[in-house]
């Protein structure tokens, strides 16, 4: 690799590169020779959100970019054929051809090569409220299953081979052929981790039946799990790792040792309810959230996709690629199992309890949980099952770390490039602007501000102000508004939000909450000022300590408040406004002002160039310490008697993964 210099040096072996428009065709496997530009692995740092660096640390993604649109972008080779992902590519455009206009068929390119790119926000929503997103892809319970097919019809066939059955038993050979067949379908979803952890499980199963090894589940699992982590010993660093593996676990637990039922309760619905109890310690941990109606969902969807939805899909991949109408058909079977199920699955997601919502347990209330998991589960008739009810208790009800009264908490989070503030008295919650979307896949209000409040169990908001229109600051509030409760919005466009009836912020507007100040400073009514300028701003004042928020204002709208307000702007913390760009935080508004801390929410390595140095060094010269979010995180500011406590989440959430900034 060469930089702009024509200097060569040493690139990571795997990059994640991102080409806009226009692009030429591209088909996986080919060659290419390309003028990227790279930076490092960054991702948001907040409480109870994703951690993006780690993820592509698990991944071993060394850097993160795009490609320059140059005329020195050219291919050098064509795939190869026999690439495992150029003919799962082949696979989704048949499956995009055959499956056209059907909304259901996203879901069915999932079973077959598990990818789930294509399936909406709103499928998402039914999948995670009933708990059944683990059985829309090639998941390890689809391996197990083609593997135990493949298996017993191979069992069943192999004395019908005649001397090749003198040659090799029966049970042998079936144990082959079904690693084999299940290696061929985990090849479909790319070798995905979690493809990777049940075909590595049912191999050691298989293979210990091959050369009649008789072993204890506890002693599979522990042989499975030393393969992977020999493998991949980072593999524990994925939810995913850690919920499969405490699923098998439960399910030997409660299945093993046990009077043998064979009744349909004993094999499906006893299953689910192991599953449901056994992962509700770290489903909190991991989602903040128990979907209820999970025991039920799987009860019925777990028996439906396994034995009717996938064989009917991938058969109907099969037959297509002999006869294309044939084909069509049975897909379309498949299409209309999935359209039954989903009928059921959609009824039970609009159920509004059906998913409780619960704060991230602390390490004590994990632990109890688990404990309260394990008494549940034991055999019928032992002594002191019921209180597992009780050690669960923590959980569900968690003891909950409010500011007291006159005391407040502001959190600044990190949304990139955008704004996005939520504080909080003993019993209200505000929220200041919602952050930027990005994409219809990920934006800040879904992604970074509700991760954040489920993880403090604020499950409703009192007030949002978004300060002004652009999306930097009021992108993520249709998802805040489709998932969350918020009982008032105030912003300085009422008319730009069309789904809430919205008030207009204005200046001298006033409200107390739990010994809390709140004042709206701007604008004023009958402003003629637009834009930026626009924007909302709101001082708090809790005890002796203030805090300002600014919106993206700039100089003109920083002189009417001084000529309004003047000393009275004075506050200890001061959100910078606009980023921190040169067309604000003038002379006299800064000495105004006087904060002892400034905060900018800005972008790691922003297009604009935010915040500004010259607007660094004023600040600083004032005397002010200065924090951004790209480098600190989301920024926590609790305001208490004995002063302010400060919190930077990129040192208190730091791994050795990730980088300092």
């Amino acid at each position: 690799m060469f930089d702009n210099s024509g200097r060569e040096y040493s690139a990571p072996d795997k990059i994640r590169l991102s080409w806009y428009r226009p692009y030429p065709a591209l088909e996986p496997g080919e060659y290419w020779h390309l003028a990227v530009k790279l930076k490092r692995p960054y991702g948001f740092m907040n409480p109870g959100g994703f951690d993006y660096e780690g993820y592509l640390f698990q991944l071993g993604i060394g850097a993160t970019g795009y490609v320059l649109n140059r005329a020195d972008n050219v291919s050098l080779a064509a795939a190869n054929p026999l690439y495992i992902h150029h003919i799962r590519y082949i696979l989704r455009k048949k499956l995009e051809r055959l499956l056209a206009n059907r909304p259901l068929g996203p879901l069915a390119t999932a079973l077959v090569i598990g990818d789930r790119s294509a399936i909406t926000p709103a499928q998402w929503r039914v999948l995670n409220r009933t708990g059944t997103n683990h059985l829309l892809a090639i998941s390890g319970l689809h391996i197990g299953l083609i593997g135990t097919l493949i298996f017993f019809i191979c069992r069943r066939l192999w004395p019908l081979t005649g001397a090749m059955a003198r040659v090799i038993a029966g049970p042998r050979a079936a144990s082959l052929a079904a690693v084999g067949g299940a290696a061929g379908y985990a090849a479909l979803a790319g070798f995905s981790v979690p493809t990777q952890r049940a075909l590595i499980m049912l191999a050691v199963v298989l293979l210990l039946n091959f050369f009649n090894r008789l072993s204890r589940g506890s002693n599979v699992i522990g042989l499975t799990l030393l393969i992977i982590l020999v493998i991949d010993p980072f593999s524990i660093m994925s939810t995913g790792f850690w919920l499969s593996f405490a699923a098998v676990a439960f399910i030997l637990y409660g299945m093993t040792c046990r009077t043998p039922v064979n009744s349909f309760w004993w094999r499906w619905g006893r299953v689910q309810w192991l599953v449901a109890v056994g992962l509700m310690p770290l489903l909190a941990l991991s989602y903040q959230q128990l979907p209820l109606l999970g025991v039920l969902a799987n009860f019925v969807a777990v028996p439906w996709v396994s034995m009717l939805s996938v064989p009917l899909v991938l058969s109907g991949v099969a037959v297509s690629c002999l006869h294309e109408g044939a084909g069509s058909l049975i897909l379309s079977a498949g299409l209309a199992s999935l359209k039954l199920l989903w009928n059921f699955l959609e009824l039970l997601s609009h159920f509004n309890h059906g998913v409780l919502q619960v704060p991230a347990p602390a390490l004590p209330a994990l632990a109890a949980a688990v404990v309260g998991a394990i008494l549940l589960l034991l055999p019928r008739g032992m002594p002191g099952r019921w209180l597992g009810a009780v050690w669960l208790l923590p959980l569900l009800i968690p003891v909950h770390n409010f500011p007291a009264v006159a005391q407040f908490r502001l959190i600044l989070l990190d949304v990139g490039q955008g704004l996005a503030a939520a504080g909080q008295t003993r019993h209200h919650v505000l929220l200041f602007d919602t952050g930027p979307r990005y994409s219809d896949r990920f934006d800040a209000g879904a992604d970074v501000v509700l991760p954040y409040l489920r993880s403090r169990g604020l499950n409703r908001i009192d007030r949002v102000v978004v300060s002004h229109g652009d999306n930097d600051h009021m992108g993520g509030l249709p998802q805040l508004l489709q998932n969350i409760g918020i009982d008032k919005i105030s912003t300085s466009v009422p008319g730009r939000i069309k789904t809430f009836r919205a008030t207009a912020c204005r200046a001298g507007e006033r409200w107390r909450w739990d010994g809390v100040d709140f004042s709206v400073l701007h604008p004023a009514p009958g402003e003629p000022l637009r834009g930026n300028n626009r924007s909302c701003v709101l001082q708090v004042k809790a005890g002796t300590h203030s805090l300002l928020l600014t919106g993206d204002i700039e100089r003109r709208a920083e002189l009417e408040l001084l000529a309004r307000y003047g000393a009275a702007l004075k506050s200890e913390v001061l959100v910078a406004p606009h980023h921190g760009s040169n067309t604000s935080s003038s002379a006299q508004f800064i000495k105004a002002v006087h904060p002892h801390y400034v905060l900018f929410p800005v972008g790691y390595r922003n297009r604009f160039g935010f915040p500004k140095q010259d607007i660094i060094e004023r600040y600083r010269a004032s005397g002010a310490m200065t924090l951004n979010t790209a480098a600190s995180g989301a920024i926590e500011m609790v305001f208490n008697r004995q002063g302010v406590d400060v919190i930077q989440y990129r040192q208190r959430l730091h791994h050795f993964w990730n980088s300092w900034y």
